[in-house]
């Protein structure tokens, strides 16, 4: 941010800010002159105002007097004005124990992932999104081949992380339970400890002495993990939830917004890519609103998303919604969360 605001100026956009998100109306001067202790008449007010929509961090609705956050205003604030809004222990025990009492297993990820995403939108009334961790980082432990029929064969892959991942593979002839059980151990003693994008850029010279005597085993392994990688790139892993919850908030009141960010909803590919693509470090939050977002179709939202750790791998959580959201609250609601996720892989 380049302006060098006021103290005073400071005081009104962060009133401002924060009373638009509580109450989603324009906020005018009178108000601002009543509530804030700073013995200013509306008339200094409204000028302070009108300095602040010079700088493009305040704007005037068209049908009101008020005036409301813009992008750049939002932005002031979460990076300068913002206090921190640490969850009260009743909230704390209370998100706690949804997790509790689902007795969400890390074995059955996908329940853990769902039930986070539904629990965070339930309480955000914005749309909560999960997303698995990314594999291709875990280090691989250990796997299992188990025949299920005459042309099925199901891959068992442990990362090291505690989490377990099963792939079915198509096969052309019945192959012996020895014979799986050889490819296993040979596959268990040679790849143990790498990282499975390193056993992917690196299997053909790794298991070169074996691939001679078993080609269509060694074969099964390979495109076991090239399926892995396929789920993965193609965002099929990701949770959401909260769209039952979004028509609390006032701006999805409109039919035709609510359709909007529905439709957003629904697209996984892009929402699998912001998520994917925003948080480096740990427990870092990373916030995106309106305009920061490249894509066309988040113009009116932002984006708001932490990481969480499965053991020596990342996932991502976050929620999507209205610009006027509590930023503050979402943050250390993320953080919290991604520490009750990051306890389940202890």
């Amino acid at each position: 941010m380049n302006e060098s605001l006021t103290d005073r100026e400071k005081e009104v956009l962060k009133y401002v800010v924060e009373n638009f998100i509580r109450i989603a109306s324009p906020i005018g001067s009178r108000s601002v002159s009543k509530k804030m202790d700073l013995n200013l008449s509306p008339a200094t007010i409204r000028n302070v105002m009108s300095d602040l929509e010079e700088m493009d961090l305040l704007d005037t609705p068209h049908t009101s007097a008020g005036r409301i956050p813009t992008d750049k205003g939002y932005r002031y604030y979460v990076d300068i004005l913002m206090e921190r809004e640490k969850l009260n222990l009743q909230e704390e025990f209370h998100l706690k124990n949804q997790f509790t009492d689902k007795n969400l297993n890390i074995l059955d990820s996908q329940d853990l992932y769902f039930e986070t995403s539904r629990i965070l939108g339930k309480i955000t009334h914005l749309l909560a999104v999960v997303t698995q961790p990314q594999i291709s980082k875990g280090i691989f432990d250990k796997l299992e081949f188990v025949n299920l029929a005459s042309s099925k064969v199901l891959v068992v892959l442990n990362i090291k992380s505690g989490i377990v991942k099963t792939v079915i593979m198509e096969i052309d002839s019945v192959i012996s339970k020895s014979k799986l059980e050889n490819l296993s151990s040979f596959l268990n003693e040679r790849l143990h400890g790498l990282s499975l994008d390193q056993i992917r850029d690196s299997i053909t010279e790794r298991v070169s002495d074996y691939k001679f005597q078993e080609p269509e085993l060694i074969q099964l392994f390979i495109n076991s993990i090239d399926k892995l990688y396929t789920e993965e790139e193609t965002g099929s892993k990701i949770y959401i939830g909260g769209t039952g919850d979004l028509i609390l908030q006032p701006e999805f009141e409109n039919p035709k917004n609510f359709k909007q960010i529905i439709d957003l909803a629904e697209d996984k590919n892009l929402v699998i890519h912001i998520f994917q693509n925003s948080v480096k470090a740990d427990n870092e939050v990373f916030i995106s609103i309106g305009n920061e977002n490249e894509d066309e179709k988040l113009k009116n939202y932002s984006v708001v998303t932490t990481s969480y750790k499965a053991g020596d791998v990342k996932g991502n959580i976050g929620v999507i919604g209205p610009k006027r959201m509590n930023y503050a609250r979402m943050i250390s609601l993320l953080q919290y969360t991604s520490k009750l996720i990051n306890e389940k892989y202890l």
